[in-house]
């Protein structure tokens, strides 16, 4: 049923923007009325000498208002303005958007055709048009945008979505008495793809899913879980490397969710047999993130992660990483060297790549080529020349690598050293004048010299090319709204091999738990770093084969801080807690 605005707005209907669609700014204001000629050529002479947009300038004049601005800036983009003052929306046009979601791109939606499936939003800003690319993603819906007074949207969203956002469990209560989609109960996998198809589009498993997605994006998750068992349908995020179940679904509405979610990805609905992988592009709170889809098929049915990229999360820079003075000062002469191969090393989720992409931010100027080969890429930095593997098209970190070396690079990544081959090609990159990064999967930086020989390198290539080795984890950071000081248990200070005595003026720390972290104690993470910087010494025990242990111990004599030892300080330091270092870290031996 078509729902139409039961107000009008004061002064009329929406003014149109069609006569002004692609003209001039100025000319725009012109021919509104606005300014006059000469005002417009005053803002033009300021604008020459201080590089701002005219319709600032022209406010900064006292010419006109914000207002004006935004009125002519919609004009030439084509959309019409409208005037919400004393104007009435349905609530059932409310209920098209969550509150997260019409709260996150700061629109109002204010009318649904439902013949044409076209929601009409109001914008505070006609440059926001990304966020309309957006929506039509989210909601499945055409999406019409027009341009209203930016008090007037706020004033409208306090009084709509105010009480808060509107509640999973209230939404999931709404979808378990939906006849349509409770037709789905014990079907099995024999349902058509008509129907199918039509569970997608449903309202309310859009609703469901915008609202997850946003939550998620809110909450820094990482990664978005929904599995499909015999008796219930789980969702579950991954926040600060922990996973939280939030409340499930009905498990009759595993498949318009996951069929949902693969036609936002460009997905085939109809192949549930084999695994797929794709990708949603959204724009929200003004950054963009990257969801990567990746589906599997199992007993139960299909089961979806999506890895959230939130390139406004990623720290690119080596000072926000956790690294003490110190350790600061040994990556920068790492990283600066002229040639050779620095490995980061680390367990699968561990941040090796974030401290990769923070390293080649640091390099990345003009006057230095950089080539990053990665499987996938995960974001995309202005400056870098980066590959996707593809191994269906044999494009392997080996044939990529091979290919780099004629591409005149300075610095090049390779996303992970699995094989001799790709291991050989980085040798050889490194021994002809390039500075090489990789990674590698061990649980220190000592063991890293053991893989690279157990791939099959020779200890002098090892030796003649290694530079450095950073091994790292990430713990969970104590929450600084309900941070709270304790004494520890005789047991966990057993933990960390330490006695009552070497506590003298120590303090330690812990999260009480609050809203701010969900209740955790904890909210964020940060690096704990054991960098092991090769020297003749240590080279000339890889020439001899030395074990694992005698590197181990000849690094701890020439200053290493081993991962247990740089958690310790964190955790003096108020940063983490016993419970998290001894998780992520072994015993110093």
């Amino acid at each position: 049923m078509a729902t139409r605005p039961t107000g009008r707005p004061r002064g009329g209907a929406a003014s149109s923007g069609d006569e002004y669609r692609g003209r001039r700014l100025g000319r725009i204001l012109t021919k509104m009325g606005k300014v006059s000629r000469e005002q417009v050529h005053e803002a033009l002479q300021m604008q020459s000498q201080r590089r701002q947009p005219i319709g600032q300038l022209l406010v900064e004049l006292g010419y006109i208002a914000q207002q004006d601005v935004n009125a002519a800036l919609a004009a030439q983009a084509g959309m019409a303005t409208l005037n919400l003052e004393d104007y009435e929306i349905p609530k059932s046009t409310i209920e098209m958007l969550p509150a997260e979601t019409a709260q996150a791109y700061q629109v109002l939606p204010i009318q649904f055709d439902e013949s044409t499936k076209t929601l009409t939003v109001a914008l505070k800003d006609a440059a926001n048009f990304q966020a309309i690319d957006s929506l039509r993603l989210l909601m499945g819906y055409k999406v019409k945008p027009v341009v209203a007074d930016a008090e007037q949207i706020d004033k409208l969203l306090a009084k709509h979505y105010g009480d808060d956002s509107e509640s999973l469990s209230s939404l999931i209560g709404e979808l378990a008495e939906d006849a349509a989609l409770g037709e789905f109960k014990d079907r099995g996998e024999s349902i058509d793809l008509d129907s199918l198809l039509e569970a997608a589009e449903d309202s309310k498993v859009k609703r469901l899913l915008s609202l997850v997605l946003m939550q998620a994006i809110k909450d820094k998750a990482s990664d978005i879980h929904f599995e499909p068992f015999e008796d219930e349908f789980k969702m579950r995020y991954r926040i600060d490397g922990v996973l939280n179940e939030m409340i499930p679904p009905p498990r009759h509405l595993a498949m318009p969710i996951v069929s949902r979610i693969k036609v936002m990805s460009n997905l085939d609905i109809a192949e549930r047999r084999v695994p797929q992988d794709g990708r949603i592009e959204l724009l929200v709170g003004g950054s963009p993130v990257d969801l990567r889809v990746a589906v599997l098929p199992t007993m139960n049915g299909e089961s979806v992660v999506m890895r959230v990229l939130d390139r406004s999360n990623i720290q690119l820079d080596l000072e926000r990483l956790g690294l003490r003075s110190e350790d600061l000062e040994l990556m920068n002469q790492l990283i600066h060297k002229p040639n050779g191969i620095v490995v980061v090393t680390g367990p699968t989720g561990s941040g090796k790549t974030t401290t990769l992409y923070a390293a080649l931010a640091t390099l990345n100027q003009p006057d230095v080529k950089i080539l990053t080969v990665e499987d996938p890429v995960e974001y995309d930095i202005d400056g870098l020349i980066q590959v996707q593997t593809n191994a269906e098209l044999g494009l392997t970190f080996a044939r990529a690598l091979r290919s780099f070396l004629r591409q005149d690079p300075d610095i090049i990544l390779v996303g992970e050293t699995r094989d001799l081959e790709t291991a050989k090609i980085a040798v050889e990159a490194s021994l002809t004048g390039h500075l090489v990064f990789t990674t590698l999967h061990t649980n220190d930086a000592p063991s890293s010299v053991a893989r690279l020989l157990d791939l099959g390198l020779e200890p002098f290539l090892v030796t003649a090319t290694m530079e450095g080795i950073v091994a790292q984890r990430l713990v969970r950071k104590i929450c600084q709204r309900c941070k709270e000081t304790y004494d520890p248990t005789e047991e966990q200070l057993l933990e960390l091999n330490l006695t009552p005595d070497d506590l003298h003026g120590r303090q330690f720390t812990r999260g009480r738990g609050c809203d701010h972290c969900n209740r955790s104690g904890y909210r964020g993470r940060v690096g704990i770093f054991e960098i092991l910087v090769l020297d003749d010494e240590l080279r000339e025990l890889i020439m001899h084969n030395a074990s694992t242990q005698q590197l181990r111990a000849e690094a701890l004599k020439r200053g290493m801080r081993t991962l247990r030892h740089s958690g310790l300080l964190a955790i003096y330091d108020g940063m983490t807690t016993i419970d998290e270092v001894v998780r992520e870290t072994i015993t110093d031996e």
